[in-house]
Parts: C-alpha cells; sequence; structure tokens
C-alpha cells in the first residue's frame, strides 16, 4: 500500500530516536506519532503518513483492543494497532492495513 504524499508544513520537532514521540515501524520507515496523526521523515521535511486506498487486513482472526498486548496507536478518529510490524485499522467488522 502506498501513502499520499501531503507534506506537513511548520513542522519545528525534528523525529526520531528518544524524541518523545511513539515510533512505528512502517514498510520502509519509521512513522512517529505526534498530534493524533503520523509523520514520516521525507526528503528533508516531513510527510503525513496516510494511506491511500483501502486495503483490507486478510486472515485476521485476532480482535484488538485495550489488553490485547498490541502497541495503541491514536490515529485521527480512531485507534490503529502495531502488528506484525504494520499498523491494523478498525473498519466496518474487519481490519484495514494502514
Amino acid at each position: 500500500m502506498t501513502a499520499a504524499h501531503s507534506q506537513h508544513t511548520d513542522h519545528v520537532h525534528t523525529h526520531g530516536e528518544g524524541c518523545g514521540h511513539v515510533a512505528v515501524p512502517h514498510g520502509d520507515h519509521v512513522d512517529y506519532v505526534h498530534d493524533g496523526h503520523l509523520h514520516r521523515v521525507h526528503d528533508g521535511h516531513f510527510d503525513e503518513c496516510e494511506p491511500s486506498g483501502h486495503t483490507e487486513a486478510t486472515a485476521h482472526d485476532h480482535v484488538h483492543g485495550e489488553g490485547c498486548g498490541h502497541v495503541a496507536v491514536p490515529h485521527g478518529d480512531h485507534v490503529d494497532y502495531v502488528h506484525d510490524g504494520h499498523r491494523h485499522a478498525p473498519h466496518g467488522g474487519h481490519y484495514d492495513e494502514h
């Protein structure tokens, strides 16, 4: 799944190890949870890391929620869960890949 390229402007904080934000592995990069959304480093600036399109997580037999053992990541109007190196988001009775 590719992410839309939407630059996060006026970002004065530099994300990286020890920056104080949750780091989430995401494909070939790391996202940082900041103010309810996710940022990624891209060509000297930060982008909003948002998926484009809709990709369902198939063969997912685990129910995410409080106490499920996966890192919960606030993301806009819902919570994603870090599972096997990617994020799952609840959607219409299934989970989407984020």
